[in-house]
């Protein structure tokens, strides 16, 4: 059996590269990305179950609206801690889903205290 090698050049280009359709993702993909991506940030409090982000999406997919509920490490700077899962929320969705987010609101449920250490006598 022998095979024909062919350059690039005697390719065919697939005549509707340009129309390969769309992509729409789920809502409810939408919902875990974004709290998945609360939940993975330093400032997140999430441990285990506990704790973990709650996420609302929507908007069409060009101009998404997210309502984050989170809770944060005491005794960390609030402001800085939703700055950063503001953006990172966006970044996420927008490398995973292709889409843009319009705003992202978040609101504090909990400042959860650093656990306290094993106490040894």
């Amino acid at each position: 059996m022998t095979a024909t090698a062919t350059s690039p050049e005697e390719t065919v280009p697939d005549e509707d590269s340009g129309e390969r359709g769309s992509l729409h993702v789920n809502r409810s993909v939408l919902r875990k990305i974004a709290a998945h991506a609360a939940d993975v940030d330093p400032g997140s409090a999430r441990s285990g179950r506990k704790h973990t982000a709650g996420a609302e999406v929507s908007g069409p997919d060009d101009a998404l609206r997210v309502r984050l509920t989170v809770a944060l490490r005491y005794p960390n700077p609030v402001r800085d801690a939703v700055a950063s899962m503001r953006e990172r929320v966006g970044t996420e969705l927008a490398r995973i889903a292709g889409c843009r987010v319009r705003s992202v609101d978040v609101t504090v449920s909990a400042l959860v205290p650093p656990a306290a250490p094993p106490r040894v006598e």
